[in-house]
């Protein structure tokens, strides 16, 4: 097994525990997760820190109930990872229940010996 085909199984494991880390609202495992300097870019153009990010999870002003993702594909370039994909949401924002599709990619980046996530971008697919 190349060492690239490894460390993006690496990858989709890490996406695997962050989707489940929001859900779940495990900030233990997404402080571990998430890059200190995070910029999490959501489909409505909001810009979220980590801190911020973390914080509206922990306050329940953002809540994910299900993130289904789709067509996961990782890309190795050396100490980067560009992970895109498709997924379906559920979530509750100011306490209202939104149900979407969206198309993300997301950034990883070896830091310290380990792999982070460093930026998320999504865009909402069109209603069919």
């Amino acid at each position: 097994m190349t060492q690239d085909v490894e460390q993006e199984k690496q990858i989709v494991e890490l996406e695997r525990a962050r989707l489940k880390a929001m859900i779940d609202v495990d900030s233990e495992a997404l402080n571990s997760i998430l890059s200190d300097d995070l910029t999490y870019i959501h489909t409505t153009t909001r810009e979220d820190t980590k801190k911020s990010l973390i914080g509206s999870l922990v306050s329940g002003r953002l809540s994910y109930e299900s993130m289904d993702t789709e067509d996961v594909k990782v890309r190795i370039y050396g100490d980067a990872a560009v992970v895109t994909g498709s997924a379906a949401i559920k979530v509750s924002s100011g306490g209202r229940l939104l149900e979407f599709s969206i198309l993300f990619t997301d950034v990883y980046a070896k830091q310290d010996g380990r792999w982070q996530m460093v930026a998320w971008q999504s865009t909402r697919k069109p209603e069919e």
